[in-house]
């Protein structure tokens, strides 16, 4: 289908969804998990291709951790979307409302964007996240999958719209752009007519790029250069945990870890057992000289960091570390070097969590908790389509509400103005 003729299909879907009532919605997404279930075999086929064809490619273990998919992954979509059903429908939520001394009554209300563009790199359970997510807030959803996982987005694309005709939704209010061309991909990002907001999901590059290219508002939920300081005053036991899980618990995702920044005057107590903690678990180093005094040359797996670290989002067993004299050089550090994702600080200090949180500039700082927390299921928001890095509209996990924009509502009785 020719990417117009798609896009002005979404439009007159989203235009049916938006009078949906929320049990017709939750009708939807309950047909959608249950089809995801009954054809899981099928789409673990798919999948597979994919895998292979990931590996012939030599992508990395964390991008192919990313990209497969097996039972208990597409029941957890699922259950995703059972429990999307059921939190409420912002859809007609009053944010707020007044009377006027003219007796006109204004509320602010929920309403949905229309047709939301979903642009994303290889990983397949970002097909169902943002199918559910926009249905459930009456949007439509054009996707446009990474080349690395076609088969299996194409897959789950055909059961979403399977599920929809069941129950009676038009199948355009969920679309695939499938083709791998970068035309039309630009030429998507160009029907402003027909597409009211753009949402990345990967990394700077493709942000980026739609950036640059879209003619439609952007909200950037992209990619995550993440930090995790070790204060004078940290407890180091915690610390070590904290570092070792937003590392390794799962290293391609935008909320992991990438570099930890620690204070000199816990160095010589902390870097030794964390590194060796680190490279228990295979994660290559890069450190810089002033951390190379505290640990033994003879540990294989540690090289040099230079800026390019520093700046890099490994989305792998790999981390840059730099040892820092004080809180000031730890927060100018992620200044220059951090995507606005996700910062955390270990201390036990006060003072130094305030300054911390009140100067760093990200969607969400931490303090004496690990990075990986960021999700909208861990905040306890339910799903999330991403999250956003940038500040207008939206910032953090992008979920149900951040999904909907809002209209003014006016009752009058007669007015007129004078």
């Amino acid at each position: 289908m020719k990417i117009v003729e798609l896009c002005r299909n979404a439009s007159e879907a989203s235009r049916e969804l938006a009078g949906l009532t929320a049990r017709d919605k939750n009708r939807a997404l309950l047909e959608i998990a249950a089809a995801l279930e009954r054809r899981s075999n099928e789409i673990l086929r798919e999948n597979r291709d994919d895998v292979r064809d990931g590996k012939k490619a030599r992508l990395t273990s964390a991008m192919i951790d990313r990209l497969m998919l097996d039972e208990d992954r597409v029941r957890d979509m699922a259950r995703s979307l059972r429990a999307l059903a059921a939190l409420p429908d912002p859809v007609g939520e009053v944010v707020e409302g007044w009377r006027l001394p003219n007796g006109l009554e204004i509320s602010k209300v929920r309403v949905p964007f229309g047709v939301i563009a979903v642009v994303y790199e290889a990983r397949p359970n970002v097909t169902v996240d943002a199918a559910g997510l926009c249905l459930k807030t009456g949007n439509a959803v054009i996707l446009r999958g990474g080349s690395d996982a076609l088969h299996s987005i194409r897959m789950l694309t055909e059961v979403i719209n399977g599920a929809l005709i069941d129950a009676g939704i038009p199948s355009a209010a969920v679309s695939l752009v499938e083709s791998r061309d970068r035309n039309d991909l630009r030429r998507l990002l160009q029907q402003s007519e027909y597409i009211d907001l753009v949402v990345p999901r990967g990394g700077e590059g493709l942000k980026e790029y739609l950036v640059k290219n879209s003619k439609i508002p952007v909200i950037y939920a992209a990619g995550g250069n993440c930090h995790v300081y070790v204060d004078a005053s940290a407890d180091l036991e915690m610390a070590a945990n904290i570092v070792v899980n937003a590392k390794v618990q799962r290293p391609g995702v935008c909320n992991a870890a990438e570099t930890l920044l620690v204070h000199r005057d816990v160095a010589a107590g902390f870097l030794p057992a964390v590194v060796r903690e680190l490279r228990k678990r295979n994660v290559n180093l890069y450190v810089d000289a002033a951390s190379r005094e505290f640990l033994d040359s003879r540990l294989k797996g540690i090289e040099d960091a230079t800026s390019e670290h520093y700046a890099t989002e490994f989305l792998d067993l790999e981390m840059a570390v730099k040892v820092v004299e004080s809180l000031e050089e730890a927060i100018s550090h992620i200044a220059e070097y951090g995507t606005g994702h996700s910062e955390a600080i270990v201390t036990l200090n006060l003072a130094s969590a305030r300054e911390f949180t009140r100067r760093v500039d990200a969607a969400c700082v931490y303090v004496n908790a690990s990075t990986r927390f960021t999700d909208g299921g861990e905040f306890g928001m339910g799903a999330e389509i991403g999250i956003s890095t940038q500040k207008l509209h939206a910032r953090g996990p992008l979920g149900l509400k951040e999904l909907t924009t809002a209209k003014y509502v006016v009752t009058g009785d007669g007015q007129v103005r004078g």
